[in-house]
């Protein structure tokens, strides 16, 4: 009995497997068929004769390695922006102790109620002021740092003894000894973690970019692949190959990173 249902709990999470993972499988053989293929009735599942004529148009044609290296560009210095600011901010609230502390956190936190869509508007109006729209500056503004991101690494400095910091201010170290020889180190798993969060959401994020960068040789990958499609509405390799070469990059690092990733999201949880 114990081994039939251990076969049917299988059975069930290999089916939900395969209906995640058959859109992205389809996606990538339909990359490699030639221009209509993909359109003919039934679908193909394969190529007839694999080609790589989708990657050289949009390549030759369309040059989407600019599009590629500016959401490189955006993602790594939004990264490096949200580690910083957040892992500063996020200490500060877990050990420091200041006036007003807990009310400006909890202030933060009623923040991770409104929607991001809300704010966007006035951020344009202000930006705009600033003269920063349609600038790489201007797109990085709302990575600087986030509610949920300062949340995440206070939750995991909070694991963090505090004998262990005494000991190190009764040694002689001061601040900022303590916060990057002492701290940083032991955060690692959640730097990992909120990094990859940071440069997956700046990747994939459409919205912003589309509002705030009015170059079209600016745009990200997102943007300009919705860009490519009112021309190539029909052309659903040129879609799929695009597609690929905006997933499996983020993919790879996933893939590479995924034990630190778990570990920070269930360190984050030892002590609230």
């Amino acid at each position: 009995m114990e081994k039939l249902k251990s076969l049917f709990f299988n059975l069930i999470v290999w089916l939900l497997v395969f209906l995640v993972a058959f859109p992205l499988l389809w996606m990538v053989t339909t990359s490699f068929m030639h221009s209509g293929e993909a359109a003919s009735f039934p679908p193909p599942l394969l190529p007839k004769s694999p080609t790589l004529n989708a990657y050289h148009e949009l390549f030759a044609g369309n040059h989407i390695e600019v599009y590629f290296f500016n959401s490189v560009i955006l993602a790594v210095c939004a990264t490096i922006l949200s580690l910083s600011f957040n892992v500063m901010a996020g200490y500060a609230f877990a050990k420091l102790r200041f006036k007003g502390r807990d009310a400006m956190f909890n202030s933060l936190l009623s923040a991770l109620i409104i929607p991001a869509q809300v704010g966007m508007m006035p951020l344009f109006l202000l930006l705009k002021t600033f003269g920063l729209v349609n600038t790489y500056a201007g797109a990085l503004v709302p990575w600087i740092a986030s509610v949920f991101g300062i949340f995440m690494v206070r939750q995991f400095s909070q694991s963090i003894p505090d004998e262990m910091i005494e000991a190190a201010r009764v040694d002689g170290a001061n601040e900022f000894q303590i916060f990057t020889k002492l701290i940083i180190p032991n955060l690692t798993p959640i730097l990992v973690t909120l990094g990859l969060f940071t440069f997956l959401g700046s990747w994939n994020d459409f919205m912003w970019p589309l509002i705030i960068l009015t170059d079209n040789q600016s745009y990200t990958l997102p943007v300009a692949l919705a860009v490519l499609s009112r021309e190539h509405v029909q052309d659903s390799e040129l879609m799929m190959a695009g597609a690929v070469i905006t997933v499996l990059p983020v993919l790879l690092l996933f893939l590479v990173l995924q034990r630190y990733y778990m570990r920070g999201l269930l360190a984050g949880s030892v002590k609230g």
